[in-house]
C-alpha cells in the first residue's frame, strides 16, 4: 500500500506567494522611482552653482546701495497688471525690471518690465502665474540696486525692501 500524498504543488500554496510579494513590491517601487528620477527635472540644482556663488557679494552690494538711498516699493497685483509704487531718496530710472521667482523651479520664473506711469509709480503687464508663493526681485535696468520681497499664494500686495 502506498502512502497518500495530499500536498499541492508549490505554486498552489499561498505561503510562497506571500513571501515573494514583499520583494516583488520593492522591485516595482524601485523601477517606478528610477523612471520618475530620470523623467523629471530637479529644479533645485543649478548647473552654474559656482558662478552663482561668486555673485553673492555683488548682490549684497546692490542691496546695500538700495538701503543707503532708502529705496523701497509696494507692489499691487491684479488679474493681468502689476503696479509698483516706489519710495526713494534717489532719482529713479524710467523703467524697472521685476523678476517673479518661483521658490524651486527656475522654469517658472517670470520677468516683467515696468515703465514709469507718473511720479514714483510704475506699471507692467503681468504674465500668468500659478498660485504659489513667489520671491520678488526689483532692480533698475543698469543693475546698480536691488530690493526684494515675498508674494504670498493669494497675490494681492507685496512690500519690497533692501
Amino acid at each position: 500500500m502506498q502512502p497518500m500524498n495530499d500536498s499541492l504543488p508549490w505554486y498552489r500554496e499561498p505561503w510562497p506567494w506571500l513571501l515573494m510579494a514583499g520583494p516583488a513590491a520593492v522591485v516595482v517601487a524601485g523601477i517606478y522611482t528610477m523612471v520618475l528620477a530620470v523623467s523629471t527635472d530637479d529644479g533645485l540644482v543649478a548647473e552654474d552653482y559656482y558662478t552663482q556663488g561668486l555673485t553673492i557679494n555683488r548682490q549684497l552690494a546692490r542691496g546695500n546701495y538700495a538701503k543707503e538711498r532708502n529705496i523701497a516699493a509696494r507692489a499691487e497685483f491684479s488679474a493681468d497688471r502689476v503696479r509698483v509704487i516706489m519710495r526713494a531718496d534717489a532719482t529713479l530710472p524710467s523703467a524697472l525690471k521685476l523678476r517673479i521667482v518661483h521658490p524651486t523651479r527656475a522654469g517658472e520664473d517670470r520677468e516683467v518690465m515696468l515703465v514709469a506711469a507718473g511720479g514714483m509709480e510704475y506699471s507692467g503687464r503681468l504674465p500668468v502665474l500659478s498660485h504659489e508663493a513667489r520671491r520678488l526681485v526689483l532692480e533698475d535696468s543698469a543693475s546698480t540696486w536691488r530690493i526684494e520681497g515675498n508674494l504670498d499664494k493669494t497675490g494681492g500686495v507685496a512690500h519690497l525692501d533692501p
